[in-house]
């Protein structure tokens, strides 16, 4: 389970242009506004044999998991653990290594049409970033086993972004939360994402748009996994980042205000 958006942003190494980077109107601190914010999420479980099931969170690599509530082997060198707490909860603990990632609190509806996540991530600096959300049942099927659309998204934590100029004519996007720096500059190269939470293999690479808007596109082994685009108001006070996953899911929009 990624959360999907969240564990793209440390990645959002940002991208240069004709201007100086002191007068880059992307330098500044940036909190996120979750009331104007999306975060459209799918995933999907299907079982595969006696409490046995195959949860795809949206990367297009299903992980086969017993649900017994032990810590067996998952995606990027994780650990993903399932237990059952009841009829209707489960509980989801992804680890790295032996830390606690995530863990995600499972509560189908009486009726078994939607289904709650408590989702709760554990950050570097040793915040918990906190969200809830609330899916629908878009397939047929019982129990926890079907296709999952969120229609409600919750961000209960603050999140902040950071932009400094870099080497005069680049930019370096910080997560605090998550220790995440990236730097780049607007040569259409391809770079390598670093830091605890990335994936081997993923790369990303941009192009500037306009003077207030640039593209980034995010790879995995080489094949395109997500294309965003960030954006500036006329204002110079909000910044917009599109995350469109090029697995056909919906976009997620993060609206930030200027610090």
């Amino acid at each position: 389970m990624s959360k999907r958006t969240f564990q793209m942003l440390p990645i959002l190494c940002l991208i240069t242009g004709s201007l100086y980077a002191a007068d880059n109107p992307f330098v500044g601190k940036w909190k996120l506004d979750p009331s104007k914010s999306r975060f459209p999420d799918e995933m999907k479980v299907s079982a595969v044999g006696e409490n046995k099931y195959a949860f795809d969170f949206g990367g297009g690599n299903p992980e086969t998991i017993v649900v017994d509530g032990t810590d067996q082997p998952g995606i990027s060198g994780t650990t993903l653990s399932v237990s059952a707490e009841g009829p209707d909860t489960w509980k989801v603990v992804r680890k790295k290594d032996g830390r606690t990632l995530l863990v995600g609190t499972w509560k189908l509806s009486k009726d078994g049409k939607t289904l709650g996540d408590f989702y709760r991530e554990n950050q570097p600096d040793g915040s918990t970033l906190s969200m809830d959300y609330v899916y629908e049942r878009t397939t047929p099927g019982s129990g926890f086993a079907a296709t999952w659309d969120s229609v409600s998204e919750t961000m209960n934590s603050p999140y902040e972004l950071q932009v400094q100029p870099y080497e005069g004519d680049g930019l370096t996007f910080i997560t605090p939360a998550d220790h995440g720096t990236r730097n780049l500059k607007f040569d259409e190269k391809d770079y390598p994402n670093e830091g605890p939470n990335a994936a081997p293999g993923s790369m990303h690479s941009g192009r500037r748009l306009n003077e207030h808007a640039v593209e980034l596109i995010n790879k995995n082994d080489g094949k395109v996994t997500a294309t965003q685009q960030i954006s500036l108001s006329s204002d110079l006070k909000t910044l917009t980042i599109t995350v469109q996953p090029t697995a056909g899911r919906k976009a997620n929009i993060l609206v930030f205000d200027r610090e």
